[in-house]
């Protein structure tokens, strides 16, 4: 039955460690409650502790291993490095200098072969795939240089392991049994340890998967990075992954007010309280007209599907309709030359102007998703 399977192929260390903690956390959770009367103190710091534990190593990998020190989208003191260095180490998603160069190698060869966690290879391949099987040579760390002259990231790269099995899983139980005693131990190593290794993992691994996948695409179409409000909510802000791809080194991720992106937040905060520093913006003119390309594309592709033919142009539905389409990419055309006039000339755009112009490429947005070549009757 397996004489064909690819066992030599099998990063049998990984997979056993994903296998064992995903089972354990299925398997013991459960068992946990059903075997012990918590009282409310006891469950309420049992989910609490979990809780903490689950934003501080998602913090960790989005703030420390990703905008950080990935992208380098802003500067941090050794006390921000030091304490994303450590939860980022618990979080089992191995150092943060093979992390870093995976993720350099992912925006540079996106959707393509050197891509770590291609896409294009199926959505399990994106998203556990690549570390259960060693179907690729390991990439090269020749891409994080920078990164190999921290004495504190040389210094994680050293102890990962050591450091996550400590932080992650040795100190959990040590606390719960502080409070609770040996019930308290073994919910914290459940809840804390085994529990929430995999729901971190999975919600980082659902950005390579889920976030290349299902989506929207309103800054760049070129590759498959889509955005995600639901991921963004389970993963502190990194589901807005299409504008991430678009301008991969901007501080934020969700870049509109009203998106959802605690790490955006907390990065801000860092830098008032004098932890951060050079926070990496995109000017909102850039955006704006990476929005209105997306948003032209999409006119043009609406016109195939209406197929809207200049050699029967003799029929009014087909005027009509072209009418409405030439009407939606004019304002796109005035809005486009007021943004490239503005970076053009570097005089800055007013916020209301800038407010304005982004109502109008919404507008045109929803119009061109909603039309019909029946509309135009």
């Amino acid at each position: 039955m397996f004489n064909n399977f690819p066992f030599h192929r099998v990063n049998w260390k990984t997979s056993l460690f994903l296998i064992f903690t995903t089972l354990f956390a299925l398997v013991g959770t459960p068992w946990y409650f059903l075997t012990y009367d918590l009282t409310a103190g006891e469950l309420a710091f049992q989910l609490g502790f979990c809780l903490f534990f689950c934003v501080a190593t998602i913090m960790s990998i989005t703030l420390g291993y990703h905008r950080l020190f990935s992208h380098l989208s802003f500067k941090a003191k050794w006390p921000v490095k030091l304490v994303t260095l450590i939860f980022g180490a618990a979080s089992f998603e191995n150092s943060c200098l093979s992390w870093a160069s995976d993720h350099r190698h992912h925006h540079k060869h996106v959707d393509h072969d050197g891509d770590p966690y291609d896409i294009s290879r199926g959505f399990f391949y994106a998203h556990v795939g690549w570390l259960l099987f060693k179907l690729d040579p390991m990439p090269l760390q020749n891409n994080v240089g920078d990164l190999k002259r921290d004495p504190l990231v040389m210094w994680q790269d050293k102890w990962t392991h050591l450091i996550g099995l400590v932080v992650g899983l040795i100190i959990p139980p040590m606390i719960g049994y502080y409070f609770y005693g040996l019930q308290g131990a073994l919910g914290c190593l459940i809840l804390t340890g085994f529990l929430r290794i995999v729901i971190v993992m999975h919600c980082t691994f659902f950005i390579n998967s889920l976030c290349h996948t299902i989506g929207k695409r309103p800054y760049n179409s070129g590759n498959s990075a889509r955005d995600s409000a639901i991921m963004a909510f389970f993963t502190c802000g990194e589901g807005y992954h299409n504008y991430h791809h678009a301008f991969q080194h901007d501080y934020r991720n969700g870049v509109k007010p009203w998106q959802f992106d605690p790490t955006k937040w907390m990065i801000w905060t860092l830098s008032k309280l004098g932890l951060a520093s050079n926070l990496r913006r995109v000017p909102q003119e850039k955006i704006l007209l990476a929005e209105m390309r997306e948003a032209q594309r999409l006119l043009e592709q609406k016109r195939e599907k209406a197929g809207l033919d200049k050699a029967e142009e003799s029929c009014a539905l087909s005027q009509k309709a072209e009418a409405i389409l030439e009407g939606l990419s004019a304002t796109l055309s005035e809005r486009y030359a007021q943004v490239e006039d503005s970076l053009a000339t570097k005089v800055e755009l007013s916020k209301a102007k800038l407010i304005e112009i982004e109502s109008d490429i919404h507008r045109v947005v929803k119009k061109i998703s909603k039309f019909k070549f029946s509309s135009a009757k």
